[in-house]
């Protein structure tokens, strides 16, 4: 029964040695962190693509420019302006500021355009790919961490037969199963890290994408409604 309790998970890492204890701890923390970043992170991209999605099809249902700006004004004073609404909202309002300033050309009134629109691209781009390198590290770290720990206890647990007469099975596997949980925990920090971030990072890069093809198409009326007039 002492055996058994022993080879326990709780009777593993409650006997493991204080180093690979604290691996363990190590391993558990970033686990709980980075799941805590993999819910925020996939809540956010679904918002970010839902707000595209939607903004884009009101953009281009013919909808007036300045009834959506000032739509968006509206959504930013309550603090829901985020996303492709961003880059609408500061290209906008700088090609608005210029335009009624009257001293400025066209090709000067787009260039101070296009300028606030990568501003406020290079924004969104930190929202989006936030937390996204913690992961990528959790991922790629934790094994090897994991691994620290393991070959740690079993060169405890080797130690401990040089003081032995006969060593058996039963005496050797309580100290190498401990080592091996440190190895299980860092699996078990490192999958759903990578996984994520595989699957964040081709969310980011399709919402950067649809963002890039947004300005340009935006920056090309505003072109044409600058020269109109």
């Amino acid at each position: 029964m002492e055996t058994g309790e022993q080879l326990s998970l709780w009777g593993l890492i409650q006997n493991a040695s204080l180093l690979v204890q604290l691996v363990m701890l190590l391993l558990l923390l970033a686990s709980v962190i980075s799941w805590v970043m993999i819910i925020q992170r996939g809540l956010y991209l679904s918002r970010a693509r839902r707000a595209l999605v939607n903004f884009e099809r009101r953009f281009w249902s013919g909808a007036d420019l300045n009834q959506l700006f000032r739509e968006g004004n509206e959504r930013s004073e309550r603090g829901k302006t985020d996303g492709v609404e961003s880059l609408f909202r500061s290209g906008f309002t700088e090609f608005t500021r210029l335009r009624q300033q009257g001293r400025s050309g066209p090709e000067a009134v787009m260039e101070g355009t296009e300028r606030a629109m990568r501003v406020a691209m290079s924004r969104e781009q930190e929202k989006v790919e936030m937390n996204l390198p913690f992961l990528a590290s959790v991922g790629s770290v934790s094994p090897y961490i994991g691994l620290f720990g393991t070959v740690w206890g079993i060169m405890n647990s080797f130690r401990g037969l040089a003081t032995m007469h006969q060593a058996t099975i039963a005496t050797v596997a309580p100290g190498i199963s401990e080592a091996l949980v440190a190895t299980a925990m860092g699996l078990f920090a490192a999958i759903p890290a990578v996984m994520a971030y595989n699957r964040y990072s081709a969310k980011a890069e399709w919402l950067l994408s649809s963002y890039e093809t947004f300005a340009e198409e935006f920056s090309s009326i505003l072109h044409r409604k600058v020269h109109s007039s």
